[in-house]
């Protein structure tokens, strides 16, 4: 009888198996993990806040860059008012847009991977710090924040340093003419609009980047990486530092009446984040001119774009991250240093403010549980 009941059981068990086994091959793939949603969707939401803060500000992008590389003897960008005119009148509307395409193609990928990682950074470190300590209750402080956000930042800037190193090549040329002619190489909005003066036709990032690795070898897509580097630990630290830091503040002191229900609005969030974009950027701006500066080196026609129709034509050489340092101060003063600081800082605080709130509205909106703040 024992027998029979256990071959019943046994029958039974492998008639569930094999309707669980047809089940699955009829929905084919089994759907995938939550967490592996969770890490898709974390980086979407990071690259959407990429793109959309930085087209926000382009203009303002471009203006800056064009600043820090113009020939001082030869000025035609004066300040941002008149430099915007300045673009507009020359090159119309869409001049005001040239290297967005690139700009995003860059900071989408980028913007992704440096949010997530920073949460995992955050996660690893706040789990080290707790196991040290032995308070499993322990939070992130404004250090360990900063730490994090250095290792995002070193993340996401070596991963798609190439494409930086293109767009500012890409931005800096074609800034003398009237005549453009529409460029759709790549998929962005925005192309980069070439005119017929243009030293070299770099004709869209693709090219630009071919063109940079036949000409000067591999290592050339890395021109600059090293102060770029340096320059993003205190930049993309700050930034997140600065940004939970205040969030943390307001939640937990409830100052002006901001948050009464423990949730701070879209304004409040906007303003920690223009505050932690303007100090990260002050502070590392100087390594952000050095590096734009260090990627014109190699290019055969950078001295007709960088010197403009100044006086010097000679071929930009710099032997090394201290060596353009010492060149910059030397030939053209400590202010050098902060050229296109002005349009930096008016662009930094939409566009880091936009880029963190549209990080968390993107991840309420696919559902995402928020865990920078742990």
């Amino acid at each position: 009888m024992a027998s029979e009941e256990r071959s019943e059981n046994t029958v039974s068990s492998t008639i569930v198996n094999l309707a669980e086994e047809a089940q699955d091959f009829r929905e084919g793939v089994k759907a995938p993990s939550p967490a592996f949603l969770s890490i898709c969707k974390s980086l979407v939401a990071g690259g959407v806040a990429g793109g959309v803060s930085r087209t926000a500000v382009a203009p303002l992008e471009r203006l800056k860059i064009l600043l820090q590389v113009q020939n001082p003897h030869s000025i035609k960008y004066s300040g941002t008012v008149q430099g915007l005119k300045y673009i507009w009148r020359t090159e119309g509307f869409t001049g005001l847009f040239k290297g967005n395409g690139t700009n995003c193609a860059r900071i989408v990928p980028n913007s992704a991977v440096k949010f997530f990682s920073y949460e995992e950074a955050s996660k690893g470190i706040l789990w080290l710090y707790r196991r040290q300590t032995g308070n499993e209750d322990a939070k992130l402080t404004p250090v360990l924040r900063l730490g994090a956000g250095a290792c995002a930042g070193i993340i996401a800037m070596s991963a798609t340093y190439p494409m930086d190193m293109v767009r500012g090549r890409l931005t800096v040329q074609a800034v003398d003419g009237v005549v453009r002619q529409l460029m759709t190489e790549f998929f962005s909005l925005y192309f980069y609009l070439q005119t017929d003066k243009s030293p070299t036709q770099y004709r869209g990032i693709f090219h630009a980047l071919k063109t940079v690795f036949v000409e000067e070898g591999p290592r050339a897509l890395y021109k600059g990486w090293l102060p770029s580097v340096i320059g993003v630990i205190p930049y993309v630290g700050l930034n997140f530092a600065v940004y939970e830091s205040l969030k943390d503040w307001l939640i937990r002191s409830k100052p002006f009446g901001l948050n009464e229900d423990s949730e701070l609005s879209v304004t409040t969030k906007l303003a920690c984040g223009a505050a932690a974009g303007t100090v990260g950027q002050t502070v590392a701006y100087p390594l952000d001119v050095i590096r734009r500066r260090m990627q014109m080196v190699g290019w055969k026609d950078a001295a007709s774009v960088v010197t403009g129709d100044g006086k010097s034509k000679a071929p930009l050489e710099y032997t090394g991250m201290i060596d353009a340092f010492r060149k910059t101060v030397r030939n053209e003063g400590f202010g050098a240093l902060y050229k296109g600081l002005i349009p930096n800082s008016v662009k930094v605080v939409p566009s880091i403010a936009i880029a963190f709130v549209s990080y968390e509205v993107v991840k309420d909106i696919l559902g995402v549980e928020m865990r920078i703040s742990d």
